[in-house]
């Protein structure tokens, strides 16, 4: 008997297959679009580095001291100003400031699922919530969708096909994996449906500022705010070595999530907090952010004119209209985590989509991200994909009676 003996519950823990395969993919010749990472490029190093200097001479020991479990009050407020202007009608004490918005997935994870809870969510979902919620051994209901997202009748049916299901995780814009986000009508659909079958609603909003040609339409949480938990994260909008994101929750929900974060770290950092205040405070976002959308605009243009040149016939995806990821299904016969040696051999990665299903893997299914390499890069890496593809559809040909 092992002398240390492991909770049931960590078995439910498992590496992520990202970094798995970005460990395998990391070397010099592959073209890397397996990553999730925000282009380092767009980091503001030098308003960061002044910002720094300003904390540093304007309050040094409050910012190295610890702080408040609830978060620094000015980027509290900051928040709670921001999303009131996306027509949220919150208050700055729903406000918590997180390690990154996927702290927070853990958090909800903690005070919401119970082993053998139902938890709903989209079909493909983000990998990372997948991760957060495991350990607390929930069941997964899958939500069938289409281009837009869930399908509102799937909501519908939760107290009849997942009785007591704890809340629906949704991303509904540029989600990850699929790029997609939810129309006007849509939202309406799908908050009304949740309302009448009691379900509550956790969304999580990570892309929503790297929009191309449009703002999407008004947060799920602006419709429903009594049943519906905001996430947010400076991640893309400023850089993740920060590990700052938000929870805007519900007052009756708050104060059990105040309590999970004490006990799992007392407080995110108070410098990495005052440093990004410093940053944002006099409206440097509204500067910052539309580079982000231009630089990430012409790599989505070069991406989707590669594919459309590259990819044989058979193979599916749609344009994303902003965010980071093409998600696609590949032709029939074509395994995507099967074929992934073969294109690494050949100089390009990507991330199966297999891993991004709760539920029921779609083996054809596969994320490219766009936001880290060049144009020029992205046409070279789309071509030793497509080369991959055509050449295992040809063997597969030859070999079929």
């Amino acid at each position: 008997m092992t002398l240390w003996q492991q909770a049931r519950r960590s078995a439910r823990l498992n590496p992520s297959i990202i970094r798995e395969i970005l460990k395998v993919t990391d070397q010099p010749g592959v073209l890397s679009m397996a990553g999730g990472l925000p282009s380092a490029d767009t980091f503001p190093v030098e308003a960061i580095r002044e910002a720094c200097e300003r904390v540093l001479t304007d309050a040094p020991r409050q910012a190295l001291q610890y702080s408040a479990s609830e978060g620094f009050g000015p980027l509290r407020e900051w928040v709670a100003a921001r999303l009131g202007a996306m027509g949220l009608q919150i208050t700055v004490d729903q406000v918590l400031i997180t390690s990154g918005s996927q702290q927070g997935l853990d958090l909800i994870g903690k005070v919401m699922v119970d082993t053998g809870a139902p938890v709903a969510v989209e079909t493909p979902t983000y990998l990372g919530a997948l991760q957060a919620f495991n350990p607390f051994e929930p069941i997964y209901a899958s939500l069938a969708g289409d281009a837009e997202g869930p399908l509102p009748e799937a909501i519908a049916a939760l107290p009849h096909d997942a009785p007591g299901t704890r809340f629906a995780y949704l991303l509904p814009n540029f989600q990850n994996p699929s790029g997609r986000v939810m129309s006007e009508a849509r939202r309406v659909a799908l908050v009304a449906a949740a309302q009448t079958a009691r379900v509550p609603l956790v969304e999580d909003n990570p892309y929503g500022d790297l929009w191309f040609d449009e703002a999407p339409p008004a947060p799920l949480a602006a419709r429903w705010p009594e049943g519906t938990v905001y996430l947010g994260s400076f991640s893309k909008v400023l850089a993740p070595g920060f590990r700052l994101g938000y929870i805007v929750a519900p007052p009756v929900l708050f104060p059990k999530l105040l309590q999970a974060k004490q006990a799992a770290d007392l407080h995110t950092p108070g410098f990495n907090q005052r440093v990004v205040h410093e940053v944002i405070r006099n409206g440097f976002l509204e500067q910052h952010v539309p580079t982000i959308r231009a630089r990430y605009r012409e790599q989505r243009d070069a991406m989707a004119a590669a594919l459309t040149r590259h990819m044989p016939e058979g193979t599916e995806w749609q344009v994303p209209h902003g965010g980071m990821f093409f998600w696609l299904r590949l032709p029939e016969g074509c395994d995507a985590m099967g074929l992934l040696p073969k294109a690494v051999a050949a100089g390009v990665a990507y991330v199966p989509g297999a891993a991004f299903y709760a539920q029921a893997p779609d083996p054809r299914t596969l994320r490219l991200s766009y936001v880290t390499l060049s144009p020029a890069e992205i046409a070279d890496g789309v071509a030793l994909l497509g080369q991959v593809l055509r050449e295992h559809i040809e063997a597969t040909a030859e070999v079929t009676p």
